[in-house]
């Protein structure tokens, strides 16, 4: 497996982390600028509509990260393969569906749904990096 086919969802991933940082922060600036919001609410993740995307953001630096350490550890060991490679792309298919409910409805349910998708594709991966490892296959 290629380096960018296997780093490419760790860019989109990435990407996506961003666009939510840069509206968290444009969000927060509106609100500030029309009164909305006053800098302490802020910091106690107020008004609702502006901690929505700062929580969405803040879920970016928790999951994801077991999938990072991952890809840093297979990518070197040369155990990213076709199966890490596609099931890399469905965990980040996953992160989007999971922001995108979270920055739009907040509907809890679909929002868990998309989140507990991630987490069974990402025990897989480790499951199968670890046997993988183990098993020196």
């Amino acid at each position: 497996m290629s380096i960018q086919m296997v780093l490419l969802p760790i860019f989109i991933q990435i990407g996506l982390t961003f666009v939510l940082l840069f509206g968290m922060a444009t969000a927060r600036g509106r609100g500030l600028s029309i009164g909305r919001a006053r800098m302490g609410n802020i910091a106690l993740r107020e008004p609702v509509r502006d901690s929505q995307l700062g929580n969405c953001f803040a879920d970016q630096f928790e999951l994801p990260v077991l999938f990072y350490i991952l890809i840093a550890l297979a990518l070197p060991l040369r155990h990213a393969d076709l199966f890490i490679v596609l099931m890399s792309w469905v965990f980040v298919v996953t992160r989007f569906a999971h922001a995108g409910v979270f920055v739009t409805s907040n509907d809890v349910r679909p929002r868990s749904l998309a989140w507990f998708a991630g987490v069974l594709v990402l025990a897989a991966m480790w499951l199968y990096f670890a046997l993988k490892m183990l098993l020196l296959i």
